[in-house]
């Protein structure tokens, strides 16, 4: 596949059509048009063929998208096809129910072993992946391909372990340790997960429909 530049907004929208035309194929629905589409995701018909235009013509005019085929397409383009493989570091509480609820396989990544300095845990099994000491992590970087790490580790360990894992040529690190990991002179690509950021933002948006109806009650007490 031709890769364009294409904009981070544009990017970020892939993986909310994927979901959704995951939904239709569930509900049966074979064929969508731009309008129908945009109106179940709230977007405009004309930004729906705009993001699509970035990576090919998948439309037909007077027929709109084919779901299957629509959707084989956007997964191909996330890369769900290639076969990436990932390790978690850090088997902790969020490790655990990342492993037990979400299903990498599913989003293109195959789990192949996760690391924990716990002696009780180390050589066991937890969902058929293995559960190896930290002290092997180099090791296994060298000997394996690696293409993400999902970094669970406590706050103090963050960095140390990043700077292991970037020096040892991982692509990418999915980060959930609340520290805003940056690696300005490294390759690997990091996205820092932050739960709080979401919920903050709800905080936002229920103050402000709070200020708004005190203000409409003070508006009309004074009418």
């Amino acid at each position: 596949m031709k890769r364009v530049k294409v904009s981070n907004n544009v990017i970020r929208r892939l993986p909310r059509y994927l979901r959704k035309l995951d939904e239709l194929t569930e509900a049966g629905i074979s064929r969508i048009s731009s309008f129908e589409l945009g109106h179940q995701l709230g977007f405009t018909p004309s930004q729906i063929r705009q993001d699509f235009s970035c990576f090919g013509e998948f439309g037909q005019q007077g027929y709109g998208y084919n779901v299957p085929a629509l959707r084989a397409e956007i997964a191909s383009i996330l890369g769900m096809d290639r076969g990436f493989q990932a390790i978690m570091i850090g088997v902790g509480n969020i490790g655990r129910a990342l492993t037990e609820n979400f299903n990498f396989k599913e989003w293109g990544f195959r789990l192949i072993a996760a690391f924990d300095v716990r002696p009780e845990i180390i050589g066991t099994m937890f969902h058929e992946v293995p559960i190896l000491s930290m002290d092997m992590l180099a090791q296994f970087l060298r000997e394996n391909r690696v293409d993400a790490a999902v970094l669970t580790v406590p706050k103090e360990a963050a960095v140390p372990v990043t700077e292991m894992l970037t020096a040892n040529g991982v692509e990418a690190i999915w980060n959930f340790t609340n520290v805003e990991l940056t690696e300005p002179n490294s390759s690997t690509l990091v996205e820092n997960i932050h739960f709080s950021d979401s919920l903050l933002s709800l905080s936002y948006f229920i103050a402000e429909r709070s200020d708004e109806r005190a203000a409409k009650a003070a508006r009309s007490e004074k009418n």
